[in-house]
């Protein structure tokens, strides 16, 4: 009877990918995947170690899984990814629980350590947080087969005084164009139709390995690939969006007008704390640049509160740029002092109840904003990529190209029955605080 194999996936979309990989490694060996942890003799977690609160869950996640060795079938438990990279030597230290360590660099070998986990050892395989996404690897598409992501880079240069993100996943890397397209076309041969582009700094494509931007010829090349109807970026970083690229989104049909810009925040004082490009004029010169290139654009961004330094005059002018920018959609977080990075030493440390207020005062601001921009869509005719059947409601769910799968809102269609995994026309007839419902359109 073979072994079963269980991957838990933490934190974001640059870790499901990895998850992807190592799934389909451990399914090579041999082993048989399952989806429920609880009817696994493995489980690999993939952790995330961004923030407190995602070190948190992590190592919550691997205390409530190792409780299946006494209530399951558990006979290992294997964790990998931000976490392991970062604190290897206290987790096999203090998490006896553990039965061995992969890191950001290292999950290739993850069949190997399955392997050796089961006969009772301890490995621990941590090197250098660089992995070689240009060889071919297997690779095991976890949510429904019509949408994948794809790593285009992976690492930071940028050097932001509150990001942990090169500690644990090391330098800027661009994958070549090869290898990208390669592993498009495999997905595309097995049904997938949207292929989500991501990378910390996506923007920044290719100058490290050609020497200049090459992110609107990455994006033309990725569409012409047979059966991709979709291509999405995300984590566009603002200081190298590029003429060119805009003209790219606005010339070529199959790139989802949808524009991830995490600003981070709005006062030039705090951007210059966080070490970010540029100033507040330059992302208002960049906005209005895009949308009035690009009129139907839905533009995402993500806010920093409670960054060392911000006084109560700067986060009121920090929402009334919210209330004028009018983003579609927007994330935000708490800053959180991570630990070897410049931002935790400096002064006026604001304390977590003030964060967590602002963070609610702001979401607020935005619930309005997202109010109008849906209520704008009433009466369009918009594609949807239809991911699923409500049954109970007997309806049809789906996203539209101005949604991003799990974070943004979906579309609930009524009035036909389109195929799963298809672009169905929609006109839009009702509009929620995020969600959008409509008719299908013969």
């Amino acid at each position: 009877m073979r072994e079963k194999v269980s991957v838990v996936t933490l934190g974001c979309e640059k870790n499901l990918v990895d998850s992807e990989i190592m799934s389909g490694l451990v399914h090579e060996r041999g082993y048989e995947l399952v989806d429920r942890p609880e009817d696994a003799t493995v489980v690999i977690v993939n952790t995330c170690g961004f923030i407190d609160a995602a070190k948190e869950e992590s190592i919550n996640t691997i205390l409530e899984l190792a409780e299946l060795k006494e209530t399951g079938k558990l006979k290992a438990l294997i964790v990998s990814g931000c976490l392991t990279q970062r604190y290897k030597e206290e987790l096999m230290r203090e998490m006896p629980e553990i039965d061995g360590i992969v890191g950001t660099g290292d999950f290739h070998h993850i069949a190997d350590i399955v392997d050796e986990a089961l006969r009772g050892k301890k490995p621990v395989r941590v090197g250098h947080p660089a992995f070689d996404y240009e060889r071919a690897l297997p690779r095991r598409v976890m949510r429904p087969r019509h949408t994948a992501y794809v790593k285009i880079a992976e690492g930071c240069d940028n050097a932001c005084t509150f990001c942990s993100i090169p500690l644990m996943r090391g330098k800027f890397r661009s994958r070549s164009i090869e290898s990208i397209v390669r592993e498009v076309e495999t997905l595309a041969a097995q049904g997938v139709k949207e292929i989500c582009l991501i990378a910390q700094d996506s923007t920044n494509y290719g100058t490290d390995l050609y020497g200049t931007f090459k992110l609107p010829e990455l994006l033309n090349r990725v569409s012409e690939v047979d059966g991709i109807a979709w291509v999405r970026l995300h984590y566009a970083y603002p200081g190298f969006f590029t003429d060119e690229l805009i003209e790219t989104f606005a010339n070529n049909p199959k790139i989802c007008n949808y524009f991830d810009i995490p600003l981070q925040h709005s006062e030039n004082f705090i951007l210059k704390r966080m070490r970010r490009p540029g100033r507040q004029r330059d992302a208002r010169e960049l906005i209005a640049k895009i949308r009035a290139r690009i009129p139907d654009a839905a533009i995402r961004t993500s806010i920093i509160v409670g960054f060392p330094g911000e006084t109560e005059e700067h986060f009121e002018r920090l929402c009334e740029f919210v209330r004028e920018m009018q983003f579609d959609r927007l994330g935000v977080f708490t800053y959180s002092k991570e630990e070897d990075t410049p931002a935790a030493r400096l002064p006026d440390q604001v304390p977590e109840d003030v964060k967590e207020y602002r963070a609610a005062v702001l979401m607020e601001v935005q619930r309005e904003v997202s109010k109008q921009a849906s209520a704008k869509r009433i009466g369009q005719v918009i594609d949807v990529l239809v991911e699923r059947y409500d049954g109970r409601s007997d309806v049809y769910v789906g996203r539209s190209q101005y949604d991003a799968p799990e974070i943004d809102g979906e579309v609930f269609i009524t009035g036909c029955r389109p195929e799963i995994g298809t672009i169905q026309r929609v006109r839009i007839t009702h509009a929620y605080e995020y969600d959008l419902s409509g008719e299908g359109v013969v």
